[in-house]
């Protein structure tokens, strides 16, 4: 049976294709007719090209930008060093999520995924062998019969409503205006933070055109009325003091700090990921990031689920794991956009913060924070391995008689085990772990390693102290299956 997902965003895209590697039969459907031309998302953060990297795209996405070693945290006069982050990717990478999404697509469209474009879910009924979905389109409304039902929607997201899962959180203090247009004369506006007389305005450069993003004074009672171009120049001018003359526009749309997180993550057979999932202030420009972070952590677990063989409660681990990382990011986001406001009574924090930043450990800590790098699970065995947890390294392995890597073994998005010493192992759940014996020269103290789909450590054992063998079958049973 199908797994049916809502919603063409990277979220939706990145889910479709973890299901599509695992063999499991997927459709996307996308109320939009087409994809849009215009996104509030330019940035991939090191976690998410990491999370790429173990499935052999990275690459295309690399390709496509330029690689920025330094990110804002809060004050953009004092950017934040990204090279002291612990990842093979100390970056960003400035892309359009309109070309993220682009690219993911051809990868889904490579695994045998499609894309129904002009389809709107608009009404399930789940019971416990499946759910049925009403989809509306061009042609009629149709029932779709499916296995699960993922909500990658966006943050209106009507599989949410429709399964009444509640979206909690803190509404929005401030409104924003983000316009992208052609500036006359482009030295009236430089790049970065021009500080005006009622306000700061931020500005980004793009090809042929600027991005400008700055704070609406007092936001209409309706915050979905259309921004025109007059209104965002009398702001603009208002804002500095001074008039800029602009030129064409291309998109215009507002923005808020409102923070919410969906209580479940998990309703049954309906799933959310992405901003379905959660919404939060665009300070760090980590969106699309944390939309990919859910979508491979749910991916291999649905898969596993769909097909019959996931352990007891390997599912509700979705929940467990990605709705602490979101609160995470609410929280972290929260506090930027706190720290960027334009009040004087913040400036001894700011500074403070500043002054922190310096020392190696905090700027490490920060870095990893808002790229999300420092994400780790309850590997739910004992052990106080730093690797335990966390995403492995991309270790540099010869294996099968040839140099590879953790990143090349996991593009097929199943569960890995290396093994670096002749010792005997538990028997294996047959055909669901993928083996490789061979030598690892950069950690000669490695015994063996067993890593999830996604690519996070489920258990190590190092030299000279070992892990005893019960607990790598404690392992498998708890994120394979006990099936031998």
């Amino acid at each position: 049976m199908t797994v049916l997902v809502a919603g063409a965003g990277p979220a939706g895209l990145m889910l479709a294709g973890e299901l599509a590697l695992a063999g499991v039969e997927v459709t996307v459907v996308d109320r939009l007719a087409g994809r849009s031309a215009f996104c509030r998302g330019f940035t991939l953060n090191a976690r998410s090209l990491e999370l790429l990297d173990r499935r052999g795209i990275a690459g295309r996405f690399l390709a496509e930008g330029p690689l920025v070693t330094h990110n804002m945290f809060a004050d953009p006069r004092r950017p934040l060093e990204l090279g002291v982050m612990r990842t093979d990717h100390p970056y960003v990478l400035g892309i359009a999520q309109t070309r993220v999404e682009e690219l993911l697509e051809q990868w889904v469209a490579e695994l045998g995924v499609r894309v129904r474009w002009g389809c709107e879910v608009t009404g399930l009924d789940q019971d416990g062998d499946g759910v049925t979905v009403t989809v509306r389109s061009g042609d009629g409304e149709e029932r779709v019969r499916a296995s699960h039902l993922a909500g990658c929607d966006g943050s209106r997201s009507t599989v949410r409503k429709l399964a009444g899962i509640g979206f909690p959180g803190t509404p929005a203090t401030m409104s924003g205006l983000l316009a992208d247009v052609e500036l006359v004369d482009p030295a009236a506006l430089p790049y970065g933070v021009t500080e005006g007389e009622r306000g700061a305005v931020f500005v980004i450069p793009r090809p042929g055109y600027v991005r400008i993003v700055l704070t609406e004074p007092s936001p209409p009672g309706d915050r979905d009325q259309p921004v025109g171009l007059a209104y965002f120049r009398r702001v603009l001018d208002e804002t500095l003091g001074r008039t800029v003359v602009l030129g064409a526009a291309r998109w215009l749309t507002r923005f808020s700090d409102a923070a919410r997180q969906a209580d479940r993550y998990v309703a049954g057979r309906v799933v959310l990921a992405g901003d379905a999932a959660h919404i939060h202030p665009p300070a760090g420009a980590v969106g699309v990031n944390v939309a990919l972070d859910d979508a491979v952590n749910l991916g291999w677990k649905l898969a596993a689920t769909v097909l019959g063989h996931a352990p007891d409660g390997l599912l509700s681990t979705y929940h467990d794991e990605r709705h602490p990382a979101g609160a995470r990011v609410l929280r972290t986001t929260r506090a930027q956009a706190i720290l960027g406001r334009r009040d004087p009574g913040l400036d001894p924090l700011r500074s403070l913060l500043g002054e922190l930043a310096e020392l190696p450990a905090v700027r490490r800590h920060l870095a990893e924070l808002m790229t999300g790098v420092s994400t780790r699970y309850d590997p739910k065995i004992p052990g106080d391995h730093p690797w335990l947890g966390g995403l492995a390294p991309n270790l540099k392995l010869f294996t099968d008689g040839r140099a590879t890597s953790v990143a090349e073994l996991l593009a097929p998005a199943r569960p890995l085990l290396l093994t670096f010493t002749p010792r005997s192992l538990p028997a294996l759940p047959t055909g669901r772990v993928d083996v490789h014996h061979g030598r690892c020269p950069g950690h000669p103290d490695l015994e063996a390693l067993l890593l999830r789909p996604d690519g996070h450590t489920a258990w190590i054992s190092t030299k000279p102290s070992p892990q005893p063998p019960e607990t790598l079958t404690a392992a498998l049973a708890t994120w394979i299956g006990a099936e031998i």
